[in-house]
């Protein structure tokens, strides 16, 4: 990509969070803004600044830089534009966890992330299972498929469970499984942050692979990548970041198709920068959509992963229609 399109990148990113800083119930100036991150300045302003705002915009970063990697490295190598992480079973399994957590009342709120994260863990599992079980191994088509039954599965899991849970329950389940940043904390901001990191170095070193794999399997083979074993491991990492997102503020869909599109849409063409650009681009989008959010019908506010989905909706019907 071209120097100015990197600029113009960062620059997205460093408004979109200034923006979030600033806009709310209670109008911030920029001034007051940077000096309530040095901590000076009137009591409250600090204390909506650190206390409630930043480590929303932190953990907006963190969601939509991991979602952004997660469906670069899937798209490219499973050779499917329309490739997301929710195509494959994780957004599933993470709400299957969560919602066995919220709705039997026997976990505290803390631990509903945890649950999430397990029920994400395991739903890769078993697409891993039933891809192996269908005799394609780790073929990229298998692999999709697998991910669709399983996603099935833990929405027929989900409903079965609401079924009989208190209405107060159902709620918070659902809502939920909307997607938000309003319970961000420092704690959780910081835990996904990290996780985020570990996970986009590990592609970024996989980075050659990707490219291969993109090229298909014969010529990745051709070219002496081990593509099974490639594939396995870079679904892995993807599925698990991707799941570490969903844990910590729910379902948040369409980030993972429409930022890297865009991204290549742009010039980037090895998986490197594409890599790198994706996070920028998806950590921006999420937190503008954040904004959007909570200030659309506030005091109330919307959840996130509807507002996402008015974005991916038409984007998705439109890839589609293009692929055909």
């Amino acid at each position: 990509m071209r120097a100015g399109t990197w600029f113009a990148l960062v620059l997205a990113l460093i408004a979109a969070a200034l923006v979030s800083l600033a806009v709310g119930p209670v109008a911030i100036s920029l001034t007051d803004i940077w000096a309530a991150l040095g901590g000076t300045g009137e009591a409250q302003t600090i204390a909506i600044i650190q206390t409630i705002r930043l480590p929303r915009v932190l953990l907006g970063l963190a969601v939509g830089a991991g979602l952004s990697v997660s469906g670069v490295a899937l798209q490219a190598t499973l050779r499917n534009p329309l490739a997301e992480p929710y195509l494959l079973g994780v957004s599933g399994g993470a709400a299957v966890g969560a919602v066995l957590g919220t709705s039997l009342g026997w976990m505290p709120p803390g631990a509903i992330a945890l649950a999430a994260f397990g029920g994400a863990a395991v739903a890769v599992l078993l697409v891993l299972a039933v891809a192996h079980a269908a005799g394609g191994g780790s073929s990229s088509p298998v692999l999709v498929m697998a991910g669709v039954v399983v996603g099935a599965f833990a929405n027929a899991a989900i409903l079965v469970v609401l079924a009989g849970a208190p209405a107060g329950a159902v709620r918070d389940a659902l809502w939920w499984m909307m997607g938000s940043l309003s319970g961000a904390t420092w704690q959780a901001a910081a835990w996904l942050a990290l996780f985020v990191a570990i996970g986009s170095a590990a592609l970024w070193i996989r980075a050659r692979e990707i490219d291969v794999l993109s090229l298909g399997g014969d010529a990745a083979a051709a070219l002496g990548v081990d593509v099974d074993r490639a594939t396995r491991t870079v679904f892995l990492i993807s599925a698990v970041l991707a799941a570490a997102t969903v844990s910590a503020a729910g379902l948040i869909g369409f980030v993972g198709l429409l930022v890297p599109a865009i991204i290549r849409a742009l010039g980037a063409r090895t998986s490197r920068s594409t890599l790198v650009a994706a996070a920028i681009g998806g950590a921006a989008l999420v937190v503008v959509a954040d904004v959007v959010a909570r200030t659309v019908r506030s005091p109330a506010e919307l959840p996130l992963g509807a507002v996402t989905a008015l974005v991916g909706v038409p984007f998705f019907l439109a890839r589609m229609r293009r692929s055909a």
